[in-house]
């Protein structure tokens, strides 16, 4: 993106970011990384994660971490909050948007969907406040997702937790407020990654961009650009809604 804009909030602020490897959390990433912040990031795809960090300098750690084992989730985020001497922004990224049909879905099928989608966002975050109290305040962003505004085909489960997200974002906003702990989601729209290019042929996103308002396929970095805005003090007063980056798609 040209003329990005420049947070000075954001510079030497500690920021961790789960899902950093691949896609919008590797977007993620490297914009606070350009911001000057101190950026931690998880994932489970190992070899990019390392391989993403080492092109961004010493003040981008990477940490393998399986975000389902929820007992490991402490754990990690105390550390690495202790590797950057503290912690300011969480970026609730990780997710994973399999496709499936109501007549496949098992118990234990929906009980790993959460677990992948939306019960590490909470744990994540409970794990993060004492980091964020002791810091005076921050921020929490959680990421939804624009399908199920739009109630798309296949993917009842991944709707239900960004659904439940939303929710759980106004309801810690309420609860961390006073603790000047702002608490908001982004609701990307059909972003153009390598994982989304697979579930899509040419068709499929000419299709896409004929139901947005604007022409353009949303990436990355268009992404990144309103996560920053709402870690940064600029958006003091911005917590407890969503927030939409979809081109207008309806």
């Amino acid at each position: 993106m040209s003329a990005a804009a420049t947070y000075p909030s954001l510079q030497n602020k500690r920021v961790l970011v789960t899902g950093g490897a691949t896609g919008i959390g590797a977007g993620l990433v490297e914009a606070f990384a350009r911001q000057g912040a101190h950026v931690a990031f998880v994932d489970v795809a190992e070899e990019a994660g390392h391989a993403l960090a080492a092109t961004l300098g010493e003040r981008v750690i990477f940490r393998r971490c399986d975000l389902t084992d929820i007992a490991g989730v402490p754990g990690t985020i105390d550390a690495l909050a202790g590797a950057m001497g503290g912690l300011d922004v969480l970026i609730n990224n990780a997710a994973n948007d399999d496709r499936h049909t109501i007549a496949e879905v098992t118990p234990d099928y929906w009980d790993q969907r959460m677990a992948v989608n939306l019960r590490h966002l909470f744990f994540a975050a409970q794990a993060a406040v004492p980091h964020l109290k002791q810091a005076g305040g921050g921020a929490i962003v959680n990421f939804g997702s624009i399908s199920w505004h739009l109630g798309l085909p296949d993917l009842v489960l991944y709707q239900t937790a960004k659904a439940a997200i939303e929710g759980m974002t106004r309801s810690m906003a309420r609860d961390l407020g006073r603790d000047n702990i702002r608490v908001t989601t982004i609701v990307p729209g059909n972003v153009q990654t390598p994982r989304q290019e697979k579930w899509y042929t040419p068709e499929g996103e000419a299709e896409i961009v004929a139901a947005q308002c604007l022409d353009a396929r949303i990436q990355p970095a268009d992404v990144a650009a309103l996560a920053l805005f709402l870690a940064s003090d600029d958006a003091r007063m911005c917590t407890g809604h969503e927030y939409f980056v979809d081109a207008g798609w309806r």
